[in-house]
């Protein structure tokens, strides 16, 4: 038997798990996935969970049912690669002959004050403390949103239609959507307009207080609840265990997704520090699953005595939600560049809850290996 672990139950770590299973039944392959909640969480849909929206709520014995995957629940607290174990909280070690990392990122919290008085998106849980924040400022107050990006878009937005009592900052060094082409922009700042969102450009955030936070030059802007969505850095756990990481604290990884310092060692998603022509892939579910389902590939050719083949991945779209009723669908070349074509109003957004839809669908095929690495480019939207 080959021990397969897999650590991280999100989109990517399920993806992979589920593959990795499929592909290493026959050879002996026996697959373990570790994550911290015994729940499923949708994190392309966190912003609709601050607004107040209930979403679909899946077990992940459930998602794993049929597919040979045994689930663990449990934090993991360190990683000795020269035994090849992961050891859990509260005490727990599994062994490992093969290890698929799949942690994600954490958002950035090294701006003074973000760690002890800002909202994140790093799980359900905090999704849920800012919502219950929300609905204490029943009588009206100010949310301020940190980062001009597409999480901080879909936010802002997001609030400010759900809570229109709420008077919605979006605060961002750049322009909002900085990434897309000229008109597809306008559109996304036309719709931040209509729905009352105060957008902020050229602003950079140095200190969040308890209730402000502090641009650079001194200026306050109060603040009754601050959503800091500026960016993100790897967990301490990899470079921790001597993993070499780049300077987020990314794995960096092979073509095949291989650790460069620990070949029995693949890191997926968020997590992996992935270099293509065009650059480093960037944290989306669009790439995001393509990696998992690719890691699982290589190590089940490894297994078999076979070379992987190279990573290979362009970009498709930026689909960005702006509240229930509007959205705008920047078409990109493989580069992640605009193209020409976009896509606004009600066509966008049925184009982005179709690509953003719940996975569980699309885990079942794979469970069926019906599902090729391309098709997730075309049903992944921003992560």
């Amino acid at each position: 038997m080959t021990d397969i672990l897999v650590l991280g139950g999100g989109y990517t770590g399920i993806a992979a798990a589920i593959r990795v299973a499929a592909r290493t039944r026959r050879i002996g392959g026996k697959v373990t996935l570790v994550n911290a909640s015994e729940r499923f969480t949708e994190r392309l849909r966190l912003h609709q969970t601050a607004a107040g929206e209930e979403l679909a709520d899946y077990a992940l014995e459930e998602v794993l049912a049929g597919t040979g995957v045994r689930f663990v629940q449990g934090k993991v607290a360190g990683l000795h690669t020269g035994r090849r174990e992961a050891r859990l909280e509260g005490g727990r070690v599994l062994r490992y002959d093969k290890l698929i990392y799949a942690l994600g990122t954490v958002t950035d919290t090294s701006v003074p004050g973000v760690a002890e008085h800002a909202y994140t998106y790093d799980d359900h849980a905090s999704a849920v403390r800012l919502s219950e924040r929300l609905d204490a400022l029943a009588g009206g107050g100010t949310v301020v949103v940190a980062g001009g990006g597409l999480t901080g878009v879909e936010s802002a937005a997001e609030l400010a239609e759900a809570r229109p009592h709420l008077r919605v900052v979006l605060v961002t060094r750049g322009r909002p959507g900085s990434m897309m082409g000229e008109r597809a922009r306008a559109h996304l700042d036309a719709t931040l307009a209509r729905l009352g969102v105060e957008v902020r450009s050229g602003a950079d955030i140095t200190k969040v207080l308890p209730d402000a936070v502090e641009l650079a030059g001194g200026e306050l802007i109060h603040s009754d609840a601050t959503l800091w969505t500026t960016g993100t850095q790897g967990l301490p756990l990899a470079a921790g265990a001597g993993l070499t990481v780049d300077e987020r604290g990314r794995i960096v990884v092979d073509a095949a997704l291989r650790s460069v310092s620990h070949p029995d060692v693949y890191a997926v998603g968020d997590a992996a520090a992935v270099s293509l022509p065009f650059g480093v892939l960037h944290g989306t579910c669009q790439g995001g699953i393509p990696t998992g389902l690719h890691a699982a590939d290589s190590l089940a050719a490894t297994l078999r005595g076979r070379t992987p083949k190279p990573f290979r991945f362009g970009y498709v779209h930026q689909p960005v939600s702006l509240g229930r009723g509007d959205a705008v669908i920047q078409f990109t070349r493989p580069d992640d560049s605009p193209r020409r074509w976009y896509l606004t109003g009600r066509a966008a957004v049925i184009y982005k809850e179709t690509v953003t839809r719940s996975p569980l669908p699309t885990f079942r095929l794979l469970k069926r290996g019906l599902v090729p690495v391309w098709a997730f480019a075309l049903t992944a939207g921003r992560g």
